[in-house]
C-alpha cells in the first residue's frame, strides 16, 4: 500500500497534539431525522487546514456516545481531517427508540449512512470502537463505497462469548447515583478490570464517568443511555460467539487496522490471526495491559491509529 503523506515525527506529533488541546471543544453539533423519524445528534469537528485526507467517522460502542471521542476527535481534526462523532439511537443526545426491537447494527448502519446523506459526505474512513466496528461490518455489505478504510477497535469477525456475557452483567442494571463520586466508582467497579493501570487514578474515573453518564435536573447522575438497549442480552447465559466473518470479508476488500487491548475478554489474539489470514497486509497493533475497550488515546491505540491513516484515501 503506497504512503498518501508521509508518517509523523515525534515532534510532529507532540505538536499536533498541542494544537487538538486548544480546539478540543470546537466542534459543531448536527441534529438529524432519521428514516422512522427519531432524532440523531453528532458532533462535527471541521479540519485544520489543509485538509489532507477524507472525513473519518469514529462509532461508539454498546454503552457510549460520541463523547468517547473527545479526546482523539480533536486530534484526528489537527491532522487535516473532518471528524463526525454520532451518539446512536437510545445513547447521548439522539433519540430513545419507543421499539427496543430497533436497538440492533442494522438500523444503526442505516442511522449512520442517513447521517452521512444529510452531511453531504459520500466516503471516509471509518473508526468503530466494539459495537461500532460492527456496524461498520454491517455498512460495508450495505454501502460498501462510503467505507475507504476500517480501524476496527477491540472487535473482530468472532466475538468471545465471556465478553458478551460479562457485558450482558451490567448494561441496563446500574441505577441513578446522587453525585459524580459515585457514578466514578461504579464505573470503576465495571471497568476497572479492563483499565488496570488505572486503578489509583481518580481523575481518570472521573473522566470516564462524565462521559459516560449524565446528570439530572435533581442532581443525581445516571447512566447516558435508554436501558432497554439491554433487552438484546436477556438470554445472556446462553448467549453464543458472534461469527461475522462474511461482513468482515468484505470489509477486508478496503485497509483495515484492528486494535486490540492486550488482555481484552472480547477479541481474542486468534481471532485477529484469523483477520489476517483474509487481509494479509492487515496493520494491527496491541495496547498493553488493557482490557475490553481501549479508549484510543493510549500510546500504542494513538500512534498506530495516527500511521494508518497516514497511509489511506
Amino acid at each position: 500500500m503506497a504512503l498518501a503523506r508521509p508518517l509523523r515525527t515525534g515532534t510532529d506529533r507532540v505538536m499536533m497534539d498541542t494544537a487538538a488541546h486548544a480546539f478540543a471543544d470546537a466542534f459543531a453539533e448536527r441534529m438529524i431525522d432519521t428514516v422512522d423519524g427519531l432524532k440523531i445528534y453528532a458532533r462535527d469537528y471541521a479540519p485544520r487546514s489543509p485538509v489532507t485526507g477524507l472525513p473519518v467517522v469514529c462509532l461508539h460502542g454498546l454503552t457510549r456516545n460520541s463523547k468517547d471521542f473527545e479526546i482523539i476527535a480533536p486530534r484526528i481534526a489537527a491532522l487535516g481531517r473532518r471528524v463526525i462523532a454520532p451518539d446512536m439511537r437510545g445513547r447521548g443526545q439522539s433519540s430513545h427508540d419507543p421499539d427496543p426491537a430497533h436497538y440492533v447494527p442494522a438500523i444503526y448502519a442505516q442511522d449512520v449512512l442517513t447521517l452521512l446523506d444529510k452531511l453531504e459526505v459520500k466516503e471516509a474512513v471509518f473508526v468503530g470502537t466494539s459495537m461500532g466496528g460492527i456496524i461498520t461490518m454491517v455498512i460495508s455489505a450495505l454501502a460498501p463505497d462510503r467505507i475507504a478504510a476500517s480501524a476496527l477497535n477491540d472487535i473482530g469477525p468472532k466475538v468471545d462469548s465471556e465478553g458478551l456475557n460479562r457485558i450482558a452483567s451490567y448494561v441496563g442494571l446500574v441505577q441513578p447515583v446522587n453525585s459524580w463520586e459515585e457514578a466514578a466508582a461504579k464505573v470503576k467497579g465495571v471497568m476497572g478490570v479492563a483499565h488496570p493501570d488505572h486503578a489509583d487514578d481518580a481523575a481518570y474515573w472521573d473522566a470516564y464517568a462524565r462521559r459516560t453518564w449524565r446528570q439530572l435536573p435533581d442532581g443525581k447522575v445516571e447512566v447516558d443511555y435508554d436501558p432497554s438497549i439491554a433487552l438484546a442480552f436477556n438470554d445472556a447465559e446462553t448467549t453464543p460467539a458472534v461469527d461475522m466473518t462474511p461482513l468482515f470479508a468484505m470489509l477486508a476488500k478496503k485497509p483495515v487496522l484492528s486494535i486490540r487491548g492486550a488482555i481484552s475478554d472480547l477479541l481474542s489474539a486468534e481471532t485477529v490471526d484469523l483477520m489476517r489470514t483474509m487481509r494479509s497486509d492487515m496493520a494491527a497493533v496491541e495496547v498493553p495491559n488493557t482490557g475490553h475497550a481501549p479508549m484510543l488515546d493510549e500510546p500504542a491505540a494513538w500512534n498506530g491509529l495516527l500511521d494508518f491513516l497516514a497511509i489511506v484515501p
